[in-house]
């Protein structure tokens, strides 16, 4: 559908269903907004992750036993 046949849809459509498109398509571009900023946040830090040892000098004891005291 074109832009003008979606325009001139929501034209005939009440004020609180203009308002639901609205919310929803804000709503939409957020996701998609914070989603690749996250993507690309994993990206650059699994980089470090790799490269970094005392990023990892915890997982050396990661298969020991562990025992919980009270």
């Amino acid at each position: 559908m074109e832009t003008n046949a979606i325009l001139e849809q929501i034209d005939n459509l009440s004020v609180e269903e203009k308002m639901l498109i609205i919310e929803k398509t804000l709503k939409s571009i957020r996701e998609k907004e914070i989603k690749g900023k996250m993507t690309k946040a994993v990206s650059e830090l699994m980089e470090e992750y790799k490269s970094n040892k005392e990023l990892t000098v915890f997982s050396e004891i990661d298969f020991e036993n562990f025992y919980e005291t009270r």
